[in-house]
């Protein structure tokens, strides 16, 4: 059996010597352990063991979840949300990790209106230009970003990114590196609805660079969980 327990202990001890390592506050890191595919035993398990922040991928898996945990869990939504599922998922998270074209925050926008909520988001990036994911272009993030701040029932609080598979763990650090260059060059632009307050960025492999470059947000699935049985 994976100790789920020994796991967050060691993960929060590693965040906490990469903070020190950076010159941060270990404060300033929140840990979102990524429970897509595990049992709510297992989430029980991590929660009794103090963890409270949880992100799902899916929107099914995240609303078939939430009523059988403690009120107390702060649901993060961190997978490709499609537009005909935002509804479902309004008033259920934190925070939506993934809104990676305008053409979905207007859709979050037009769904937050019919409820009168303020929903907060994370613009994803392809930082890396992979094919084989979504996000906006760091071109397209700075081309489109002021008519996404207009839009009502939407507060953007920062980016996120999923970083490129590698064979060194050095080769991540540019992706990070230059996650948080954009998001300074976004803050210059001064746009009162925007902040870049939250980057959320680093998942099991590499979560420690991750901090080191200005992570807010950590994403950790296995390395709490275990592999996962897909």
């Amino acid at each position: 059996m994976v100790n789920i327990e020994e796991n967050l202990v060691s993960i929060r001890k590693r965040i906490q010597e990469a903070c020190f390592r950076a010159g941060r506050d270990p404060g300033t890191v929140k840990l979102i352990a990524v429970s897509k595919n595990f049992a709510v035993e297992e989430i029980q398990r991590a929660y009794l063991a103090g963890q409270t922040f949880f992100g799902e991928n899916r929107v099914q898996e995240l609303c078939a979840k939430i009523p059988q945990l403690p009120e107390e869990i702060e649901w993060h939504l961190i997978g490709t949300l499609q537009r005909n599922k935002v509804k479902y998922v309004l008033g259920k998270t934190a925070l939506i990790h993934s809104v990676d074209s305008l053409a979905l925050a207007e859709e979050i926008s037009k769904q937050a209106a019919k409820k009168n909520m303020l929903i907060k988001v994370l613009l994803q990036v392809n930082i890396a230009g992979e094919i084989t994911k979504h996000g906006f272009s760091p071109p397209k993030i700075i081309e489109q970003i002021k008519e996404i701040g207009k839009l009502s029932g939407i507060k953007i609080e920062g980016l996120m990114t999923l970083a490129p598979k590698v064979t060194q763990l050095e080769e991540v650090r540019p992706f990070f590196r230059e996650l948080k260059r954009l998001a300074q060059t976004i803050e210059t632009m001064q746009i009162p609805t925007v902040e870049m307050k939250e980057l959320s960025m680093g998942m099991s492999e590499d979560f420690e660079v991750a901090v080191e470059e200005g992570a807010t947000i950590v994403r950790i699935g296995s390395g709490i969980f275990g592999q996962r049985n897909y």
